[in-house]
């Protein structure tokens, strides 16, 4: 029989597809005590929904969100009693919480609003379509170059002060888009389109660079999903040619509620996440705010941009299952989510256990009937009854010495 000489081992072939999420580099914005874009991690933001006339319902509010990981907490000032109100919700988390960052929403002519807010919240938020609003005039079919540049010189003498007041404090702005809201002379000129929606944002965008003003978010939100993905990508391409960098804060405005919601805002959001486009998220759904958080840690986690929870691997279960994967899943699950960076599998089989679950910390897999096997990484460390299996579990994390109680 024929041998060779010097027998090599072949070495493993490497994958030519890249697995990590290359982010786009962007400035850094300061909000409060949170850097936004920069390399940063992607920050989590929410709204409350209390009248911020309400100065106890509205710090309660605040607080909620921010104990369960709300980093980021926006406001509406419709008026400018809000506006005033944020002076004294801002002192009473201080006093009875911490600082938390702020924003304020100001909306139709707002400058009078955004000046007084911008003494007292970390960030000013204000849309493009609505902060010069002007009524539609009917039966208008076009716009002429003189009428486009005086609401483009308006726009600039109400938005300087705003900008001249946030630059001298080192505080941020979000110009905001919104497909629904674009001004009427945008959608004249360049149509409801997602181009509308960006050209919407570099003309405030350049106004504010001209002021040498910088801490600038940019958001372009839609309902429809195709159409927020166009309009971000279309603005990262602009900036791009512009030599800009700014942030960009995600979103599905308007995504509804429940099961679909959900869906709807983790197809928008976690596409440009996965193209490394973004530095904020806001998950809007028609829910209790508190109800948001969890949704953008998943997306975060799932992607591997943020871990803040035990990761799960389980299979879908099978006929070679051998325990009710389901009801076990659950099982570890609630003796383990507390946990933080951790990956856990629970597999059905010997089959496919331990190598799908190959990059986990801890296996739990089903070996025997009426027995499970626990993993550490590729390791079995111990065969135990099933019975046992959830607090062997936890037994052999407490001995690794990563184990924090409830």
């Amino acid at each position: 029989m024929q041998t060779l000489a010097n027998p090599t081992k072949t070495p493993i072939k490497q994958s030519a597809f890249d697995t990590t999420i290359h982010r786009r580099k962007t400035r850094s914005v300061k909000v409060g005590d949170i850097t936004i874009g920069g390399g940063n991690p992607v920050v989590v933001q929410s709204m409350i929904n209390e009248d911020t006339l309400d100065i106890d319902g509205s710090v309660a509010a605040i607080r909620r969100l921010h104990e369960i990981g709300c980093e980021i907490v926006r406001v509406t000032v419709p008026s400018m009693a809000h506006a005033k109100s944020l002076a004294d919700i801002k002192q009473k988390l201080a006093e009875t919480y911490k600082p938390v960052p702020l924003v304020a929403d100001v909306h139709h002519n707002g400058m009078k609003i955004a000046l007084e807010v911008a003494k007292h919240v970390d960030k000013v938020r204000i849309n493009p379509g609505l902060y010069v609003f002007e009524k539609p005039q009917t039966g208008r079919n076009e716009y002429t170059q003189a009428e486009f540049e005086e609401i483009g010189n308006k726009i600039r003498q109400t938005l300087e002060p705003l900008v001249v007041s946030l630059r001298d404090q080192n505080k941020a702005m979000r110009i905001g888009v919104n497909h629904g809201s674009l001004a009427e002379r945008m959608l004249f000129t360049y149509g409801d389109t997602p181009e509308g929606m960006v050209e919407s944002a570099l003309e405030f965008l350049k106004i504010c660079e001209s002021l040498d003003y910088y801490n600038l978010v940019i958001s372009l939100k839609a309902s429809r999903v195709p159409v927020m993905l166009a309009a971000y990508r279309l603005m990262v391409k602009r900036m791009d040619e512009l030599g800009m960098a700014y942030p960009l804060h995600l979103g599905v405005t308007e995504a509804g509620d429940g099961e679909y919601g959900r869906i709807k805002s983790t197809a928008g959001i976690a596409t440009l996440l996965a193209e490394g486009i973004g530095d904020t998220i806001r998950v809007s759904l028609t829910e209790a705010p508190e109800k948001e958080i969890p949704v953008c840690y998943g997306i975060l986690q799932a992607l591997g941009l943020r871990k803040t929870m035990v990761e799960y691997v389980a299979c879908p279960s099978c006929g070679r299952t051998l325990f009710n994967l389901e009801d076990v899943l659950h099982q570890v699950r609630e003796a383990t989510k507390h946990l933080t960076g951790l990956d856990i599998a629970v597999m059905g089989c010997i089959v496919n256990g331990p190598g799908e679950m190959a990059d986990a910390d801890y296996g739990y897999v089903g070996k025997q009937a009426g027995y499970i096997s626990l993993y550490r990484g590729r390791e079995e460390i111990k065969k135990v009854p099933e019975s046992q299996g959830v607090e062997e579990l936890i037994n052999l994390i407490k001995a690794d010495g990563r184990w924090v109680e409830p």
